[in-house]
């Protein structure tokens, strides 16, 4: 029987976690950026960037 190659599936829950967290910035930034020009556009952009700053206020408290 062959023997399991845990070195590779490290390697590749790594690489899935490291993905996960730059799709996350990418994300992150977006939402930045649509936030700044929202605050131009009026009351639009307001409801977008209330309903995006909910989230983040349970993230920030470590």
């Amino acid at each position: 029987m062959a023997k399991p190659n845990y070195s590779f599936e490290k390697r590749q829950r790594e690489l899935a976690k490291k993905s996960k967290q730059e799709e996350k910035r990418r994300q992150k930034l977006a939402e930045k950026a649509a936030s700044e020009g929202g605050v131009e556009t009026g009351a639009e952009g307001a409801e977008d960037s209330a309903a995006a700053g909910q989230p983040d206020h349970g993230t920030t408290g470590a």
